[in-house]
């Protein structure tokens, strides 16, 4: 049994809605009360003095942090730490998914120029923490790899990845590819030197005809900046007004 035990209103709070988010059993008692003959493992607030059973191991928890104490209270309740590895499905909005050895303990969609900074919080305090991104959407994925600072990296095949969805899971599929490629060993990687394709140049100016007030599109010199990552499409749209002017 997991038991929060804590003075501490912030912690108790996030602790408490962290656990019933993901529906797992706990229970809760004042620092003092009698402890619960089953408990496994116990939460306080990071600095908090907690009278403690013989043999019951305890989380701190940092009010500002409190998904990374459940993640360790599971971690504890496994009996391992679990390799951290974050898979990310390549995109406009990549997927990101990051496992603790086979479970997964969290989720995105966010947009491509967050993708990095969302991979640094959650690899932070990892230990041999590894990244495997696939090898699809070429442009972005290469840009992540670049983006991505101080971990290791691995691009993965990332054919068949990509579940079918049934009726209600619409928006999921960049997720799911995100865990099963987590789960595949890739190719330790560097950086990924990409010479975009013609179809993936007119994709990019396209984008930017709908960005532009003018409906105007960027030229191949632009839209090749903004591929190997150099420009933003509104930088590229605003040099391209100057150009014009």
């Amino acid at each position: 049994m997991i038991v929060v035990a804590t003075a501490d209103f912030e912690v108790y709070h996030g602790v408490v809605n962290e656990l019933r988010d993901r529906g797992t059993e706990f229970t809760t008692i004042e620092p003092g009360d009698e402890w619960p003959e089953d408990a496994a493992v116990a939460v306080i607030a990071a600095g908090e003095h907690v009278e403690l059973p013989d043999g019951v191991p305890v989380v701190q928890a940092d009010p500002e942090e409190p998904r990374r104490a459940v993640e360790a209270v599971m971690a504890t309740l496994r009996g391992e730490g679990g390799r951290t590895v974050v898979g990310i499905d390549p995109g406009e909005r990549p997927g990101v998914a990051v496992l603790h050895g086979e479970t997964v303990v969290a989720a995105f969609q966010v947009p491509a120029a967050k993708a990095a900074e969302v991979v640094a919080r959650e690899v932070e305090d990892a230990v041999e923490p590894v990244v495997r991104i696939g090898d699809g959407a070429r442009l972005v994925g290469s840009r992540l790899i670049d983006d991505i600072e101080d971990v290791p990296i691995e691009l993965v095949d990332e054919t068949g990845t990509t579940p079918y969805l049934g009726t209600g899971a619409r928006g999921m599929g960049d997720v799911l590819a995100a865990v099963n490629i987590a789960r595949l060993e890739g190719e330790e990687i560097q950086s990924r030197d990409i010479d975009p394709t013609a179809g993936e140049l007119q994709r990019i100016k396209d984008r930017s005809r709908k960005e532009s007030d003018t409906n105007r599109a960027i030229g191949d010199a632009l839209a090749r900046r903004v591929a190997v990552g150099e420009l933003t499409v509104e930088e590229a749209l605003e040099r391209h007004r100057e150009d014009e002017s």
